[in-house]
């Protein structure tokens, strides 16, 4: 799952032209962005499992304490976009539905769906699909622009 949101990272840091800000800030927002993927990532496979598995309530639970646990990290992101310029528009929109897409080929591809569904809810029961945890690195770079 962790390597999903790595190839997210990267193509939204192709989404901001570099004319419009600096190539680093544009490419710190193209990761900002990936947050938003996450989000999308937990919450489209959350309600797919949640619908095939029957494990309804404990999907459910899942991505609530996943939000609760990741939105100070979302919210941090959508503060320093603003503060770096803001993104394109669209990109927001474009990494969730980019997350989504994702997560749902991982999820067509595999073998064993049901056991997909349960590898799943593990990583984000575990916390391994937190934002801390997926994304450490833009985390900080966006922690100390936000402490400056």
């Amino acid at each position: 799952m962790r390597s999903l949101i790595f190839p997210v990272v990267i193509w939204l840091a192709t989404l901001v032209p570099a004319s419009a800000q600096d190539a680093a800030d544009a490419e710190l927002i193209g990761e900002l962005m990936a947050f938003h993927g996450s989000r999308a990532i937990v919450s489209v496979m959350t309600t797919h499992c949640y619908e095939t598995t029957g494990l309804d309530s404990a999907y459910k639970a899942a991505s609530d304490n996943w939000y609760l646990r990741n939105i100070g990290f979302l919210d941090l992101a959508n503060r320093v976009i603003e503060r770096l310029g803001g993104g394109a528009e669209g990109q927001q929109k474009a990494a969730e539905t980019y997350g989504g897409a994702e997560i749902m080929s991982a999820y067509n591809q595999a073998g064993d769906k049901d056991g997909f569904c349960r590898a799943f809810l593990e990583q984000v029961d575990s916390g391994a699909l937190d934002i801390d945890k997926s994304l450490p690195d833009a985390l900080a770079k966006a922690q100390d622009i936000a402490a400056q």
